[in-house]
């Protein structure tokens, strides 16, 4: 007996092959009726034997295509039947509420490029080839239901050939909305310097420039690259000085696995993680790490394979690596405008292979170590947003605005929070506007209008700012979160802890609530509160804001902490208390230890420090200094002064620096533990969050979580979110949702 199901699925189903899936199911099983995209996902109805719609729901759950993420399916049953015959895919609708999830960019898949390799297809050659189940998607959406018209596809119709693929249920293209070809499709351009566009095939003109030493400029999915050799430091040297990048690391894109050997040690999990369809920028250790210093300046190396078809012809024959790094000057966000291009980049660029495809949201590439065969991000952006982060309980429609430094933010929905991609340093206005332009397009794509805001504690961020003028606005309520409470909710959230729990967050600075810079803290609470139960002697920074970049400042002050002799003319600045704010920051500790040692007088970018000092550690080196640890006023402190002394007399003693770094972090290591334990003794509780930029160092990390680990502790790392301030949105808003129940 037939019985009619009307069904609806909620998930990551447009754009992925689904309708087409659900096609080859119903014929499968004889059913009848129609499937369509919504503004939530898909919905259809369906018509046969009860226990035949059944087997489809479990065809829908369990056996969905590789692409798809369902959230839920919904069916309700009649006997009232509507008759239909045969099946269709109808017509999308737009309905009141936009509650559909988006798929992240795919990388280019292995039947577009044996297609794209194959001298007898007609897209050979063809550098936007795709199909359903690869290809651009979040950053050509413009508004949901996922079709053409709302994509910047829209203004490419189809040519006929691309639309009898597109309406056959059999082929790979069907329904595929940025399918096209060399008939209908984007087109590729080369120009020079002077912005003249030259005759011949763009990708070999891009090519022969690359192979001449020159620095090209690449449009790619989410903005603009720069790519040249990364087999000679003169052609490299050249990038960073135009490019104002003197130090920090450059990214290389290699060919396939074989040819990042050249340069890395990848295990087993790091080359899933390489050649997934998101492919991230990995963090691997040199084969030598003292190699290709003009590159990176410390132990690791970020590789990642090529992910569009541009790519793969740039990378086909002759060179088979090459630096591939985002487009922007200093602090300024990635470029990705056309009209941007060669204005900002002119002197940057020798050459600019070019497309006429709009880039509707600039995303760069995702950078990441692989931990316990897990991410462990650095930036989580391209291949990964706007994937949603899962929570097990129902959350309010909530915006978080992130910290300024590595800023992103978070809107949530339902039982799903959207981070958003990398956005940058808000320091500047280019880069406000690009966030304030994010968060309007994930309201408008997600249908989120927030009832509630948070931010971040400090008066003078640009995105508390932000948070503060449109909670007036909008007469919006507001919770201000204290910097590393929101760090430590933000791991437990990436977990799916929200019990109480010990949270060492250790980072450059943040905003206390006394007012004072915090930056090594240990906390205990959970959503909803927090107690400081121990920091570190805080430390007096010279000059302010300039002892964060010479760092010798930062030297200086800590020897005369210590008792020791430093510099008369930060000594003078200490003593007057003039510009000498202090900070309990683990991230300028790191800083005064690397300039103690030798390794490093100034700090280029973030964490520079703290970097280079990981990269000197000797490995094997198990030995620390000792150090003592003072209660008062209720609250442990590290005094680090011990140590410092111990530091001086070895590097007086000759002892390499690659001891003295190791002793130094172990040293860290060693303190963290035991002011752990002292907390665990007054609280009873076991389970320790860490989370804050100083846990992207993979020396500290490791051997504190073992430590731990050892003691007894159920010990939390992220996993889904950064670790450092681009991940503090998904702990602010989880404390909004805790502290919204109590207002």
């Amino acid at each position: 007996m037939k019985t009619h199901a009307d069904i609806k699925i909620y998930g990551i189903v447009q754009g992925v092959g689904f309708r087409p899936f659900v096609h080859k199911a119903v014929t499968a099983l004889s059913l009848c009726g129609f499937i369509r995209n919504t503004s939530f996902g898909a919905e259809g109805e369906f018509e046969g034997r009860r226990e035949d719609i059944q087997k489809l729901v479990s065809e829908l759950l369990y056996n969905a295509p590789t692409l798809a993420f369902i959230e839920s399916v919904e069916v309700v049953y009649s006997d009232t039947l509507r008759g239909y015959i045969g099946f269709d895919i109808a017509e999308s609708i737009k309905g009141e509420k936009n509650r559909t999830l988006i798929s992240p960019d795919i990388a280019v898949c292995d039947d577009c490029l044996k297609e794209l390799f194959s001298e007898s297809d007609r897209r050979y050659s063809y550098p936007f080839i795709n199909c359903t189940n690869c290809g651009p998607r979040f950053t050509i959406i413009k508004d949901i239901p996922y079709d053409r018209k709302n994509t910047t596809m829209s203004a490419f119709p189809m040519c006929g050939e691309c639309e009898r693929e597109y309406l056959d249920i059999s082929d790979r293209r069907y329904h595929a909305q940025p399918d096209c070809c060399e008939n209908c499709g984007p087109k590729l351009s080369f120009y020079d310097f002077n912005k003249k566009e030259l005759p011949g095939d763009a990708i070999s003109l891009a090519k022969e420039y690359i192979r001449d030493g020159k620095i090209v400029a690449v449009k790619g999915l989410g903005g603009i690259h720069l790519a040249c050799r990364c087999d000679d430091d003169t052609v490299v040297d050249t990038l960073r000085k135009r490019k104002h990048r003197d130090e920090k690391p450059l990214a290389i894109m290699c060919r396939d696995v074989e040819a990042a050997r050249r340069f890395a040690h990848i295990s087993a999990d790091e080359k899933r993680h390489l050649t997934s369809n998101r492919r991230p920028i990995v963090l691997l250790k040199k084969r030598e790490s003292n190699s290709l210093m003009y590159l990176s300046e410390n132990g690791y190396i970020g590789i990642m394979l090529p992910y569009t078809p541009v790519h793969h012809l740039l990378l086909a024959d002759g060179v088979d690596s090459l630096v591939m790094t985002s487009a922007n000057i200093s602090d300024l966000p990635i470029i990705y405008k056309d009209e941007e291009v060669f204005e900002k980049l002119s002197g940057v660029a020798d050459g600019f292979l070019m497309n006429n495809r709009e880039i509707h949201a600039r995303c760069d590439d995702s950078l990441m170590w692989v931990l316990d065969g897990n991410e462990y991000f650095v930036r989580r952006s391209r291949g990964y947003v706007p994937h949603p982060v899962c929570m097990s309980t129902k959350l309010l429609p909530i915006l978080a605005c992130g910290a300024e430094q590595k800023a992103s933010f978070a809107l949530s929905r339902d039982r799903y929070v959207f981070p958003s991609q990398h956005i940058g340093d808000l320091k500047n206005l280019e880069t406000l506007e690009n966030y304030e332009a994010q968060i309007s397009h994930f309201e408008n794509i997600f249908d989120v209008k927030p009832q509630l805001l948070a931010c971040d504690m400090h008066p003078d961020y640009m995105s508390t700012s932000y948070a503060d003028e449109r909670s007036q606005k909008e007469r919006l309520p507001l919770i201000r979160v204290q910097h590393h409470h929101a760090h430590m909710a933000s791991c437990m959230a990436d977990n799916g802890y929200d019990g109480k729990c010990i949270g060492i967050t250790w980072d450059g600075m943040g905003y206390g609530t006394d007012g004072k810079i915090w930056g090594a803290e240990f906390l205990v609470g959970d959503f909803s509160d927090f107690s400081r139960y121990g920091t570190i002697r805080p430390i007096r920074l010279p000059g302010g804001d300039r002892a964060t970049h010479e760092i010798s400042r930062v030297a200086a002050s800590l020897l005369y902490d210590s008792g020791l002799e430093c510099d008369g003319t930060v000594k003078k600045l200490v003593e007057s208390g003039i510009n000498c704010p202090s900070a309990s920051s683990m991230g300028r500790l790191f800083d005064g230890v690397a300039s103690l040692i030798g390794i490093a007088q100034t700090a280029s970018y973030e964490g520079q420090g703290a970097v280079l000092l990981e990269s000197a550690a000797a490995d094997g080196c198990e030995e620390s200094y000792t150090f003592c640890i003072g209660y008062d006023g209720g609250m442990y402190t590290f005094d680090w002064r011990q140590m410092i002394r111990a530091i001086v007399s070895d590097k007086n003693s000759g002892v390499d620096q690659a001891v003295m770094s190791a002793r130094f972090m172990n040293t860290l290591i060693s303190f963290a533990s035991e002011m752990c334990e002292k907390i665990a003794h007054d609280t009873g509780i076991k389970t320790v969050a860490l989370s804050g930029g100083t846990f992207q160092n993979m020396y500290v990390l490791k051997r504190l979580r073992t430590s731990l680990s050892a003691l007894g502790f159920d010990v939390l790392t992220h996993r889904r979110v950064s670790t450092n301030d681009e991940g503090i949105c998904l702990g602010q808003l989880m404390i909004a949702q805790a502290q919204s129940k109590r207002r």
